[in-house]
């Protein structure tokens, strides 16, 4: 009876995951950015802890594999596309740019596209065992998500460059571009310079920039990736 109940374990931690990526596609919609942020958050809590459970307790599963990408779209992936899509219909177009106005928001499902590729990728790529190989899809809903309910009604969206941001960060998804894990393997300085350091910099950036602050962390980890992908 205890084994039956701890072996879905993980799988129901990764429906909570799903569920709150449901709840965030629905705030998003509704523009509630903020709502929506705290959602995608509580989905990323819920995606640790079913790894977590499922190597402690030893309860993996091709289903539980299967479900956990398919819920990572969800939250990580539909979820930040709808906040932008309702990003893209409440910033402001120039006269010149108002031809695209009807048009241009469907441009933010290219995040959902890319997250899935992104997933299926990592899900059959041996190399992405102890780092990652382009911007993994939490990191980059994290990032919008952030960037939106943090900035958030600043008039300083123009419609060309959020499109750009757009097609920037889905290219990242899918990029070869080496990109370090927080795992540590121990506490020392040494081994683990990079990820303190990433850390010790989130720090102030969360300090100083309070909501958005997670968005610049995100645009810190590619740097730092960027910076350090020689030493890896």
């Amino acid at each position: 009876m205890a084994n039956c109940i701890t072996r879905h374990i993980p799988n129901t931690l990764t429906c909570l995951n799903l569920f709150s990526g449901c709840i965030a596609c629905v705030m998003a919609f509704h523009a509630r950015f903020e709502m929506a942020l705290l959602f995608i958050f509580i989905g990323a809590a819920f995606d640790f802890f079913d790894g977590f459970a499922a190597r402690l307790l030893h309860a993996y599963s091709n289903i539980g594999k299967d479900l956990d990408s398919l819920a990572d779209d969800i939250s990580f992936g539909i979820a930040p596309a709808l906040i932008v899509f309702s990003l893209f219909k409440e910033i402001h177009y120039p006269e010149q740019l108002a031809f695209l106005a009807p048009w241009l928001p469907y441009a933010a499902f290219l995040i959902a596209v890319f997250s899935a590729l992104r997933l299926a990728k990592f899900n059959n790529d041996t190399r992405q065992t102890t780092s990652f190989i382009g911007l993994p899809v939490p990191a980059n809903a994290l990032f919008w998500s952030s960037f939106v309910a943090g900035c958030y009604p600043l008039a300083s969206y123009h419609p060309l460059l959020t499109l750009a941001l757009v097609c920037l960060f889905s290219w990242l998804l899918v990029s070869e571009i080496p990109m370090f894990s927080l795992k540590l393997k121990s506490l020392s300085w040494k081994e683990n310079k990079i990820c303190y350091l990433f850390i010790i910099v989130s720090i102030a950036l969360l300090i100083g920039l309070q909501i958005a602050g997670f968005a610049a962390i995100i645009v810190w980890y590619i740097l730092l990736s960027l910076m350090t992908q020689k030493k890896q």
